[in-house]
C-alpha cells in the first residue's frame, strides 16, 4: 500500500490542467503533482516516435520520484504510449484519456456527433476502431484542428484570433450537429469559443471519466488517500518561467 505517494500528470502542456481539475474534484484528498512539456508541444505535431520517446521518459521520472500512479492528461500520448506504458509498469495504476465518443453517441442515438482533435490522434487505429463501433448508433464528423492546441498554449484565449481559428476548422458544421467531442484536453479551455461557432451544443471530454477510472483503480489496491489529508496540488513545467507557471495556475481557477 502507498496511499501517501502522489498521483503524477502530465500534458504536452496546458491542457491536461482541464483534466486535472476534474481528478482533484473527484479525490480532493490526493496530492497532484503536475508536468507540462510545454517545450515540446503540442505533442499533436510529433511523429509517434518522438511521443513515445518523451511519454516513456517523463513516466520514468514521476516513478523514479515516487509517484503511486500516473495519469497521461492526454489524448495523443494516450494513444501512442499507454499500452507500452503499461507493460513497462505494471504495478502502477497507469491511466490514460481518451475521446469521449462512446458518452456522446449514447447520449445522442442516430445523431450527428462532430470530434475536434489532433492529427495524430485521429490517424491512429485506436480512434479509428472506437469510432467504427460507434459509427452504426450515430454519425460522426472527425475534424482535425492542426495549430488549435498551440494557440491555447499561448494563452489570452478570449482574443478575437481564437474564435477565428475554431471558425476555420468547424464553421461549416454551424446547426449541423448534436454534440461535439473534444478529442484533445486542451479545447475545454476554449469551450465559449466552440460554442460561439457552433451554437448551444453540448460538449464533451474525457476527463470526469479519467476521474473516475483512477478513483476505481487506486481503490482497487487500497491506495487512496485517507479522508483526513488535505491534499495538494503542485504545477511544473519543462518551460520553466514564471509566466508559464502562472498560466498554469490561471488555467486551473477559470470558470468552465
Amino acid at each position: 500500500m502507498q496511499n501517501d505517494g502522489f498521483i503524477a500528470v502530465f500534458d504536452s502542456g496546458v491542457g491536461g490542467i482541464s483534466v486535472l481539475r476534474s481528478l482533484v474534484a473527484e479525490l480532493p484528498h490526493e496530492r497532484f503533482s503536475y508536468f507540462g512539456d510545454s517545450a515540446n508541444a503540442p505533442y499533436g505535431d510529433r511523429s509517434e516516435g518522438e511521443i513515445l520517446r518523451l511519454t516513456h521518459n517523463h513516466v520514468e521520472t514521476f516513478i523514479d520520484h515516487g509517484a503511486k500512479a500516473v495519469v497521461i492528461a492526454c489524448n495523443t500520448a494516450t494513444s501512442v504510449a499507454a499500452a507500452s506504458l503499461r507493460a513497462a509498469y505494471p504495478d502502477v495504476p497507469i491511466i490514460g484519456v481518451e475521446p469521449a465518443l462512446k458518452p456522446a453517441a449514447e447520449a445522442y442515438p442516430g445523431g450527428n456527433i462532430l470530434v475536434m482533435a489532433t492529427p495524430v490522434t485521429l490517424a491512429l487505429d485506436k480512434y479509428h476502431d472506437l469510432a467504427a463501433r460507434l459509427d452504426k448508433s450515430c454519425t460522426i464528423h472527425a475534424v482535425p484542428c492542426p495549430a488549435l492546441a498551440a494557440r491555447i498554449e499561448r494563452g489570452n484565449l478570449d482574443a478575437p484570433d481564437v474564435r477565428e481559428l475554431v471558425e476555420s476548422y468547424v464553421g461549416a458544421y454551424r446547426g449541423r450537429v448534436d454534440a461535439v467531442v473534444l478529442g484533445c484536453t486542451h479545447y475545454p479551455f476554449i469551450a465559449s469559443a466552440i460554442r460561439d461557432v457552433l451554437g448551444d451544443v453540448r460538449l464533451f471530454d474525457g476527463g470526469a471519466g479519467t476521474a473516475r477510472q483512477l478513483r476505481r483503480r487506486l481503490a482497487a489496491v487500497n491506495e487512496l488517500a485517507p479522508d483526513t489529508e488535505p491534499g495538494a496540488v503542485e504545477f511544473s513545467s519543462s518551460l520553466d518561467t514564471s509566466e508559464e507557471l502562472a498560466l498554469y495556475r490561471e488555467l486551473f481557477s477559470i470558470p468552465l
